[in-house]
């Protein structure tokens, strides 16, 4: 019996972990955008805005706006990670990428997908304050 509450209060804990990294994504960024960025650490006012994917020669090309919303320049260090049609990762991985976003602007990354054997996308990011 001491096993099965503490499965069922493990599981508990995972769901609401899950649902709190979840709502770490700044409040500006729409939430089916949410679902395809993988924030490390605080969003420090960094708002992906619009995503917009297209697949061109059967491979999948991927612009992402990235908005400061404070004043205060930021540095992002940003990855896009490709993924098959059952999430597992595609290719060897991409090299972290950094990138200034002064107050106020607005900077647009873009990545075209290793192999045509990608079907979907995460774009990693750690966003500093400089």
């Amino acid at each position: 019996m001491h096993a099965r509450t503490l499965i069922a209060a493990t599981a508990a804990f995972l769901a609401l972990s899950g649902a709190v990294h979840a709502q770490m994504h700044d409040p500006a960024t729409p939430l089916a955008v949410a679902g395809k960025v993988a924030l490390r650490g605080e969003a420090n006012g960094i708002a992906v805005r619009e995503i917009r994917i297209v697949r061109k020669n059967d491979v999948l090309v991927v612009q992402a706006d990235m908005a400061n919303m404070g004043r205060s320049d930021r540095t992002v260090f940003y990855r896009f990670r490709w993924l098959d049609g059952v999430g597992n990762q595609v290719g060897d991985g991409e090299s972290w990428k950094q990138m200034a976003v002064l107050g106020l602007g607005q900077q647009t990354v873009k990545s075209v997908a290793p192999s045509s054997a990608a079907q979907d996308f995460r774009i990693e990011m750690n966003v500093e304050t400089r």
